[in-house]
């Protein structure tokens, strides 16, 4: 890894056969990056599945867990867009980092964003695996085989990464407009149902306690981590100094009033119901028979579990293009930095990923942990990874502007401040364990960057032409 690069080095579309990454240059236009963002994040599982853990620790705060959420990652959005205004690469927040910072910190945010997006659609395809009981459950009255199901999540998700980043983009775009579009009728047709509501002990926080809110505000974060996964597509979207940057803002910030609204919505819908929030299977489900539309709520949770996938194909795309920037740095064997010619996508990594993805959840399962129980817990791991990226992207911020002349103590003041808002929830992450399997997630975290760190180490000895 070179520590000599500039952090203002531009890839754009007419230069990328320059550069090696043989990626397919102005593919994607600004809906279809947006689209890689929003996909990662997954919106519409966090209004089913992560809202009612939430709700379970913070209670009437949670919308306000979510407004602080929001906040604190449209600090790390600020951060991340500046640098992407400066720079177009596959290796999104590992390259600003790596192109800035000393070679060790690009290391650290190299293995840190591979777990991160590896986790998180292992995760997810967990959370698929759990829909796809709900729903056989539900129609048919029986559970369909663990490994066989994610096998063919997976293998999908992987076949349209490989196969093609625009189709791939176009696809992840439909699911999550339809998913989501589904989620606000229900809501809609809900307050039209139980009339305009101002609901006073949501607004005053009613028996929340800053101790909890804390834990909360740590498990929010897993809603919106992948929100600048768009900064992996570098060259392949159009425009990309315009695109991506916009595109990471308005994924944070649509994505906060979403979770916001929905957070709202359900904690008052559940009401007088006698299921608490936390103890259902399926919330929107049951929130749409209240409104009068069951049939929308069999809709909501397929377009959960199709959700689902559309993360899993988003974190296969970012994952491999990680891995295709590590492989350009020498951290990673030279192979995975290949694109096939035919596609113009980076095949090798994006099997790799989807393998990794698998594998990971498939031992998970045969070791009959449950589809739920593996969105929580990969979930938590990969949450450590993003923070990782994100603080060393903050970090890194006002050493690149001020090598480009560009010095603004605005920016290094909110810099300054994003850096000190992660650490933050790191701390509370470590303090907020609800068990001992939890507690352990930390640790192990630190070990995989131990072990990648001294990977590197091993790596940066050999020759250069090894």
């Amino acid at each position: 890894m070179s520590s000599s690069a500039s952090p203002s080095a531009k890839v754009y579309p007419a230069a990328d056969k320059e550069t090696g990454y043989g990626l397919r240059a102005g593919a994607l236009g600004p809906l279809e990056t947006l689209a890689q963002s929003v996909s990662a994040t997954a919106p519409s599982t966090s209004a089913s599945l992560t809202i009612p853990l939430i709700w379970a620790l913070a209670g009437n705060a949670t919308w306000f867990v979510y407004l602080l959420a929001t906040l604190s990652m449209l600090l790390v959005g600020f951060c991340v867009s500046r640098f992407a205004r400066l720079s177009a690469s596959p290796g999104s927040l590992y390259s600003y980092t790596a192109d800035t910072l000393p070679p060790v910190f690009g290391a650290a945010a190299a293995w840190g964003l591979l777990l991160a997006y590896l986790a998180t659609g292992a995760s997810v395809a967990g959370g698929a695996l759990y829909y796809a009981t709900v729903l056989s459950q539900q129609f048919f009255h029986w559970s369909p085989p663990g490994v066989p199901t994610l096998a063919v999540v997976c293998a999908i998700a992987g076949y349209i990464a490989y196969r093609d980043v625009k189709l791939s983009a176009e696809v992840m775009l439909w699911i999550e407009a339809v998913s989501v579009g589904l989620i606000l009728i229900v809501l809609a047709l809900l307050a039209f149902r139980l009339g305009l509501q101002f609901d006073t002990r949501q607004f005053q926080l009613q028996g929340a306690s800053l101790s909890s809110l804390g834990t909360a505000l740590v498990l929010s974060i897993f809603s919106f981590v992948g929100f600048e996964s768009a900064t992996t597509l570098g060259g392949e979207a159009r425009d990309p100094l315009r695109t991506i940057p916009r595109a990471v803002i308005q994924c944070a910030l649509l994505s906060g009033v979403f979770f916001m609204l929905c957070a709202y919505s359900e904690v008052l819908g559940f009401r007088g119901e006698s299921t608490a929030l936390s103890e259902t299977t399926s919330p929107l489900h049951l929130l749409a028979r209240k409104a009068g539309v069951s049939p929308l709520g069999v809709g909501i949770d397929f377009g959960a579990f199709v959700s689902m996938f559309a993360c899993v194909l988003a974190c296969a795309t970012a994952a491999a293009r990680v891995l295709m920037r590590m492989a350009k740095d020498r951290l990673i064997p030279a192979a995975l930095a290949r694109t096939n010619q035919r596609h113009g996508t980076p095949g090798a990594g994006i099997i790799l990923s989807a393998a990794l993805m698998f594998a990971v959840v498939s031992i998970m399962t045969q070791q009959g942990v449950t589809g739920y129980s593996i969105y929580d817990l990969l979930g938590s791991m990969a949450v450590f990874g993003f923070l990782t990226a994100y603080a060393l992207v903050a970090l890194a911020l006002p050493f690149a502007r001020k090598a480009l002349g560009q010095h603004s103590h605005t920016v290094a003041a909110v810099s300054f401040l994003t850096v000190a808002v992660i650490v933050l929830i790191g701390v509370y992450d470590l303090r907020s364990a609800p068990d001992a399997v939890h507690a352990r997630i930390p640790y192990l975290y630190l070990a995989y960057i131990a072990a990648g760190l001294m990977w590197f180490w091993l790596r940066s000895r050999r020759p250069s032409s090894s």
